[in-house]
């Protein structure tokens, strides 16, 4: 039986590891100075967590949307997905 197995390349490693590292940093981040909930423009009662896990899903939407709409460089919606994850966690 072959198996096929998964190849990592150097940029889905810095993908992986800079997720990793942003995810303790928000544990840090929570041990020092614990979060209160609070509503922004979401409409909902959030934290720093919640509203970190929908900034990295619009980030998400934003690239995958930027695939299939555009045939420009991916890496150009990476500034535009930091914006939206910056504006997510300061007035989500």
């Amino acid at each position: 039986m072959d198996l096929e197995w998964m190849y990592w390349t150097v940029p889905t490693a810095i993908f992986f590891i800079t997720i990793f590292l942003m995810i303790m940093g928000m544990l840090v981040w929570e041990l020092v100075s614990p979060t209160v909930e609070r509503r922004g423009f979401l409409r909902i009662p959030t934290t720093r967590g919640t509203r970190f896990f929908v900034g990295l899903l619009g980030t998400a939407y934003i690239h995958l949307a930027w695939l299939g709409l555009t045939d420009l460089n991916l890496w150009i919606a990476l500034p535009i997905s930091a914006l939206w994850l910056f504006i997510v966690m300061r007035w989500g």
